[in-house]
C-alpha cells in the first residue's frame, strides 16, 4: 500500500499521507494543517448534484429572470436574452463575456463532469475521462453564477423604486445553481477518478486532488 509524500502548506514539514478511509481527514502532525481528506461518498453523491445541477441549468437559461412592470408596460427576459440586448445595443465584449462565464463555462462544467462520473461507475475508466477531468478542472473558475446572482440583486435594488419588479422562475434556478455548483466542488473527490483511470501501462495512478 503506497504512501502519498506531501509538503506541508503551513509550514513545509514532508511527510507520507496514508490512503484514506472514507470520511476521513489528514492533518500535519507539527502545525495541524489540513493535508488531505476523503469525502464519505466520493461519487455518488457528486453524481446526484450534478444531475440536479443539469436539470436546474436548464430551468434557469430557459425561463425569465425577471418581469418588470412600468406605467403599463410589463418585460421579461432570460440570461441569453441579456446577453443578446448586450450585443444589439453595441456591448459586444461585455455580452461574451456574460455569455462565456454564466452560460458556456456552467454548461461545460455539468457536461464534463456528467460523463466524467458516468464513465467511472464500473472501473476500470477509460483514459479519456483524465482528459475530461483536465477540462472541468479548467471550466470551474470560469463559472460564475454567483457573481450574476449579486449582480441581479443590486439591479433589483436600483430598479425597485421605478419598476416593479416580478422574480422568474430563471431568477429561482440561478439561485439554487449557485449552491449546487460549489455543493459537488466540496463533494467531488478527484482522486478516486485517478484510481479508476484504465491507463495504457497498466500502472495505478498516484495522482491526487491537487
Amino acid at each position: 500500500m503506497s504512501l502519498e509524500t506531501v509538503a506541508c502548506p503551513a509550514c513545509d514539514l514532508l511527510q507520507h499521507v496514508p490512503p484514506l478511509a472514507p470520511g476521513a481527514k489528514a492533518r500535519c502532525p507539527r502545525c495541524g494543517e489540513p493535508l488531505a481528506s476523503r469525502p464519505v461518498d466520493p461519487l455518488d453523491r457528486p453524481l446526484a448534484l450534478t444531475v440536479a445541477a443539469a436539470i436546474v441549468f436548464i430551468i434557469a437559461n430557459t425561463q425569465p429572470l425577471m418581469g418588470l412592470e412600468a406605467v403599463g408596460r410589463q418585460a421579461s427576459t432570460t440570461i441569453l436574452g441579456g446577453a443578446y440586448e448586450m450585443w444589439a445595443q453595441g456591448r459586444e465584449l461585455t455580452a461574451m463575456v456574460v455569455a462565456f462565464c454564466v452560460v458556456i463555462a456552467p454548461a461545460s462544467y455539468i457536461a464534463f463532469m456528467l460523463t466524467v462520473l458516468l464513465a467511472v461507475r464500473r472501473p476500470p475508466a477509460p483514459h479519456w475521462v483524465a482528459e475530461l477531468l483536465r477540462w472541468a478542472d479548467f471550466m470551474k473558475p470560469w463559472s460564475m453564477s454567483e457573481v450574476m446572482m449579486l449582480g441581479i440583486l443590486v439591479a433589483l435594488v436600483k430598479i425597485a423604486e421605478l419598476a416593479t419588479v416580478t422574480p422568474g422562475i430563471g431568477m429561482y434556478a440561478v439561485g439554487l445553481l449557485v449552491i449546487l455548483l460549489p455543493a459537488i466542488m466540496v463533494n467531488f473527490d478527484p482522486g478516486e477518478v485517478w484510481r479508476r483511470v484504465e491507463w495504457a501501462d497498466g500502472a495505478a495512478c498516484a495522482v491526487l486532488e491537487r
